[in-house]
């Protein structure tokens, strides 16, 4: 099963700020947006749910340094995607 990636407007600047901040990470990724799609689970995205003001959403690794936030809207397969960046900036 393919998932679908929703880029929000809010989203893909913040990404566009990501890759010229961090223009070493612009691989890792895409990489990381290709598992999403094909596997949201798979075991190198470490995706897992967040509590606290950020309950409802996931994040998922593309390095050590770095993370992805998004929404599983399950019923309907699609991912949206919600803050790109590192630990500290996406998870405050």
């Amino acid at each position: 099963m393919t998932w679908q990636l929703v880029f929000t407007e809010q989203y893909t600047r913040r990404a566009a700020r990501f890759l010229k901040r961090h223009p070493e990470a612009a691989a890792v990724y895409s990489k990381t947006l290709g598992l999403l799609v094909a596997n949201p689970h798979h075991p190198s995205l470490r995706m897992h749910a967040l509590k606290g003001k950020l309950s409802g959403l996931h994040s998922v690794s593309i390095t050590m340094t770095y993370r992805i936030t998004l929404e599983l809207i399950v019923t309907e397969k699609d991912i949206i995607l919600i803050h790109v960046g590192d630990y500290d900036d996406v998870y405050r």
